[in-house]
């Protein structure tokens, strides 16, 4: 008879597998006391009027005040036009910007795809600075410059309402295809060249073989960057903390911004807390949509 198999005991199951509990306790540990403990804490202060010395229970009249604030919704919609404004674009301009680079020698490929991915790694708050003198209200702005020589009047982009969040579309535009690019690139990589040697050999031009073949196979890594791309802009807040304060006259004020002075200009913990979950339902439920509804006839 072969040997009898020994039960499962945690002498065993650590003398076997210790090693590699150590290995996971450390990333365990961090999502746990900087992921999984604030939100269950973030998700009690919701519900509660938050004070140092002690709480007390609301129950869902925080968010009752959040969905009731007209400045809310306003902010709802300012971030909504700022997402519907940029991230299209953003992915069409990175997807036409990795379509040129692709035909290139492999030199030139690596040094457009540094030169794009490497404002990236600079801090968001370097390049905002880089931004606002850009768009200085006086003649030493770029953007007045340049309008200057067509002998136009210098522009306040910033300091007026039907400027200001143009202005941050167009800055996002010019400014965020690093990342992009590259999955971009490493996608149209992995496109066999024998699908565009028969497609050649059938008469297809290069606007037949994109539609049939580039853009079919991209869509996974399209379906992606929408994903990534509507999160990250309902998350805004770097560069309207730095440029504008949400101004003026709340033109400029999204969500996050909103949720940042509820919670550390007014110290309405218990409020922040309830616009933080009402966002991040909004973005779950946006990407709930975007998997169900445009991943149908994305090609794996």
């Amino acid at each position: 008879m072969g040997q009898m198999q020994q039960p499962f005991t945690v002498k065993r199951i650590m003398r076997d597998y210790g090693a590699c509990y150590v290995f996971i306790l450390v990333p365990v540990l961090m999502f746990l006391l900087f992921k999984l403990i604030p939100v269950v804490y973030g998700l009690v202060t919701s519900f509660q009027k938050y004070k140092v010395m002690g709480s007390s229970w609301v129950g869902l009249k925080n968010y009752g005040r959040a969905l009731t604030d007209p400045v809310f919704w306003k902010a709802m919609e300012v971030t909504s036009l700022f997402t519907l404004g940029t991230v299209p674009v953003t992915i069409g301009i990175a997807l036409l910007l990795s379509v040129l680079i692709h035909p290139l020698k492999k030199g030139w490929q690596t040094f457009f795809k540094a030169s794009f991915y490497l404002p990236t790694v600079a801090s968001g708050v370097i390049i905002t600075m880089i931004w606002l003198w850009i768009f200085e209200p006086t003649t030493a702005g770029l953007f007045n410059m340049f309008i200057g020589l067509f002998g136009l009047e210098n522009v306040n982009w910033l300091g007026q309402s039907r400027t200001a969040l143009p202005s941050f579309i167009v800055m996002t535009w010019l400014s965020s295809h690093g990342s992009a690019v590259i999955l971009y690139m490493a996608s149209l990589g992995s496109i066999p060249r024998s699908l565009y040697e028969s497609a050649e050999i059938d008469g297809a031009g290069p606007a037949r073989s994109f539609r049939s073949i580039t853009w079919p196979l991209l869509k996974p890594t399209t379906l992606y960057l929408l994903v990534i791309g509507v999160i990250n802009s309902f998350q805004v807040f770097i560069q309207i903390y730095l440029m504008t304060m949400g101004g003026p006259n709340f033109a400029t004020t999204t969500i996050s911004f909103l949720i940042y002075q509820h919670a550390f200009e007014y110290y309405d913990f218990g409020l922040a807390s309830a616009e933080s979950f009402l966002l991040a339902i909004v973005i779950v439920a946006i990407s709930i949509f975007q998997f169900k509804f445009l991943s149908q006839d994305v090609e794996y």
